[in-house]
């Protein structure tokens, strides 16, 4: 395990919104997560901001974990995992926003696993033609995208500033790209079809340095299970992707 592993420490908090696990420094937080939101004061909500009912003694004002927003109990009355706000238990969302963590749930359960499990890659640093075959996964943390090969890498999450994953057939720079996502100037575009991905070039910042540094990842072709692995890895890293770019942008 990295030390930059095996120092996050946790810890128990209630708010009002409920119970939550989180890290102990506000630094070491996951980059996929998201701030609780501030609530709607009751005085600013007299009616449903869905359905427009009135709140009297018997119609009670329910607040929407994920948005803030202030709902009637038939508006807001499922209780859905939110593990992007850390929250141990399910939580109280309106219909729109537990459709968005129902789905989310997909990434935690599954594509999160896949990356932090790793796959093979061949990877080229800046502009050289040379290659290495290296291993690639999240950490454990969710704060680095660790390399291991001859050489060893340690990508900070939050300094990556441009992810593109390209997929089978296409090159660098034409209009096919699959997904071309700008992290830092908060562009978020996705073409193309269900074509599989076969790599991917990363730009990001090295602490103390303004200058981007790129990476190029071709997937492994020595094997056809090495080949799905790597597939698998790449479509988890689109689906992350999209989550940062969520993060940064709320």
């Amino acid at each position: 395990m990295s030390g930059w592993e095996a120092c996050d420490g946790k810890k128990l908090v209630r708010s009002s919104s409920g119970l939550r696990m989180v890290p102990e420094h506000h630094a070491a937080r996951s980059p996929f997560g998201l701030d609780e939101p501030p609530w709607v004061p009751d005085k600013d909500c007299p009616r449903c901001m869905q359905c427009e009912t009135k709140f009297d003694f018997i119609t009670r004002k329910h607040h929407c974990r994920r948005c803030g927003k202030c709902f009637c109990d038939k508006c807001c009355s499922k209780k859905v995992p939110l593990p992007r706000m850390c929250f141990v238990d399910p939580v109280r969302q309106c219909a729109e926003c537990a459709l968005i963590s129902q789905k989310e749930t997909e990434f935690y359960d599954k594509q999160l696993k896949v990356l932090m499990n790793g796959a093979t890659f061949s990877v080229a640093r800046g502009t050289s033609e040379k290659s290495e075959m290296m291993v690639c996964r999240l950490s454990n943390n969710q704060r680095y995208l660790f390399l291991d090969g001859d050489s060893h890498y340690e990508i900070e999450i939050a300094q990556i500033s441009t992810v593109q994953i390209l997929t089978e057939g296409f090159t660098p720079g034409e209009k096919d790209i699959h997904t071309y996502t700008s992290l830092l100037e908060s562009q978020h575009i996705t073409e193309g079809g269900n074509t599989r991905a076969t790599g991917m070039f990363l730009q990001y910042k090295v602490p103390g340095s303004e200058e981007l540094t790129q990476m190029k990842f071709t997937a492994s072709e020595d094997f056809n299970s090495n080949k799905k692995l790597s597939a698998a890895w790449l479509a988890a890293m689109h689906k992350a992707a999209k989550l940062l770019y969520e993060s940064r942008d709320q």
